[in-house]
C-alpha cells in the first residue's frame, strides 16, 4: 500500500507525527508513505513538537510546489490520502478543485480515482462556509474527520488522548490497531 499523508498549517502536528509513527510498524502493509508539508505546516510542526520527522525506512518526504512529484498524477497508483491536521483553507481549495499546490493537487486525485480521502479537520467554530465544504467533499467521497479525541478510553495523557484519533482514522483505513474500542473494556 502506498500512502500519502499531508501536514498544512493547522494546530495539530502531534496527530500527524503519530499517524506516521504507527504507519511506520506496519512495514510488511506499507511500501512507501509519501509525507507533505506545506511551508505552514512545517513551520507549525517545528513550533508545536521542536524535533524533526520521525525516522522510518517507508517515509519520503515531497515538497508542497513540486507538481511534477507522482501522487500529482493518478497512474502513480497511491492507495489512500490523510491530511492531518488539514486547516480550513486547505479545505477549502480541495473542496473548490484548486490543486495549485501538492497537497490540494493531490488531493484532488484521490477524489477523481475514487481513493480515500482523510480530512482531519482542526478548526472551531466553524462557520457555514466550512460546513458547507466539508459537504462538497463528503459528496465527492472525501471523509471529514474532526480532531476530536474521545474521552470514554479515559486516557492518561496527551499521547493516549490523541490516540484516540489516530487510531479511529486507522481503522477507518483498513488497519487493526490495539486501540479502545468501547465496550471491549
Amino acid at each position: 500500500m502506498k500512502m500519502i499523508i499531508a501536514v498544512t498549517g493547522a494546530s495539530g502536528s502531534v496527530y500527524a507525527r503519530l499517524l506516521i509513527h504507527k504507519l511506520c510498524e506496519y512495514k510488511g502493509q506499507i511500501g512507501e508513505i509519501a509525507l507533505i508539508l506545506s511551508e505552514t505546516g512545517q513551520q507549525v510542526w517545528d513550533y508545536e513538537l521542536g524535533e524533526g520527522l520521525p525516522a522510518c525506512d517507508t517515509l519520503k518526504r515531497y515538497y508542497n510546489a513540486n507538481l511534477f512529484a507522482p501522487m500529482a498524477s493518478g497512474s502513480a497508483g497511491y492507495h489512500a490520502m490523510v491530511v492531518i491536521p488539514c486547516s480550513v483553507g486547505t479545505m477549502g481549495r480541495i473542496a473548490s478543485g484548486v490543486g495549485n499546490d501538492l497537497i490540494t493537487r493531490s488531493a484532488d486525485v484521490m477524489l477523481k480515482e475514487r481513493k480515500p480521502l482523510i480530512l482531519v479537520v482542526r478548526e472551531a467554530p466553524y462557520s457555514l462556509i466550512h460546513i458547507e465544504n466539508m459537504r462538497r467533499i463528503t459528496l465527492a467521497g472525501g471523509t471529514i474527520y474532526p480532531a476530536s479525541p474521545s474521552f470514554y478510553s479515559k486516557p492518561k495523557d496527551i499521547d493516549e488522548l490523541v490516540d484516540t484519533v489516530v487510531d479511529r482514522i486507522l481503522g477507518t483505513l483498513g488497519f487493526d490497531t490495539n486501540g479502545y474500542r468501547w465496550g471491549s473494556h
